[in-house]
């Protein structure tokens, strides 16, 4: 039986459902990750508070943390009780990351493999995963699916995205090598919150973990198709 990380938007909960009782059907364990960015995005706005990205990442203030955990924990319920009872969510706090310099309460993720999430994993459960690491810091939610299957030591990474898969030069890439995602992201070529995504696909697939966005397959080597 094969180990999967899902990463999933915050507005994905009927997706994520679909997919998550696909695999489980197909007799796969299952780590769903998510993120609620809509949700903390719409709040800080409504509070007044300032919405910064930098390289796809959130620039988090101590009030800002605060829609961050409300918004995470929102999401989080929603998509258990949509997945069913064997969906558990995981403790805020789980991840082990480091303080990312320049974002404020933002943590850069390290691969771990949270005792919690493993025996959830064991008893045939679900672990649903808000992208809160212990502090807590506010982390991107595509680099902590990365950080849990490089910890976890996961077959796959899927990101599930709202587009078809990764465009370069206006065409769905089948296959993009490591070396030439960050190369592309370095040069300029992608923006806002596929940047992290990429660049997360890049350190899982170096991993050893085959992972995908969307139709678009990353892969350790160079090529790129």
């Amino acid at each position: 039986m094969s180990l999967l990380v899902l990463k999933v938007g915050g507005g994905a909960a009927e997706s994520a459902t679909r997919a998550v009782r696909k695999l489980v059907f197909q007799e796969h364990k299952v780590v769903l990750v998510h993120g609620a960015g809509p949700q903390i995005t719409a709040e800080m706005e409504r509070r007044g508070l300032p919405v910064t990205f930098v390289g796809g990442r959130r620039v988090t203030s101590a009030a800002a943390l605060e829609v961050v955990c409300a918004s995470l924990a929102a999401v989080n319920a929603e998509l258990c009780a949509a997945i069913g009872p064997r969906a558990v969510a995981v403790p805020d706090g789980v991840l082990e990351a480091t303080l990312a310099p320049g974002l404020g309460l933002v943590g850069d993720p390290l691969p771990s493999a949270p005792p919690f999430v493993v025996e959830a994993l064991e008893l045939g459960l679900i672990p649903v995963v808000a992208p809160l690491a212990r502090g807590p810091l506010n982390v991107n939610g595509d680099e902590a699916a990365a950080a849990l299957a490089l910890g976890l030591g996961a077959d796959r990474i899927v990101f599930v995205t709202d587009v078809p898969g990764v465009l370069v030069a206006g065409d769905v890439a089948a296959a993009i090598g490591a070396d030439e995602a960050e190369r592309l992201v370095g040069a300029g070529a992608f923006e806002g919150g596929i940047v992290p995504k990429l660049l997360a696909a890049a350190r899982a697939a170096r991993g050893g973990v085959s992972a995908e966005i969307g139709a678009t397959a990353i892969t350790a080597g160079a090529v790129t198709a």
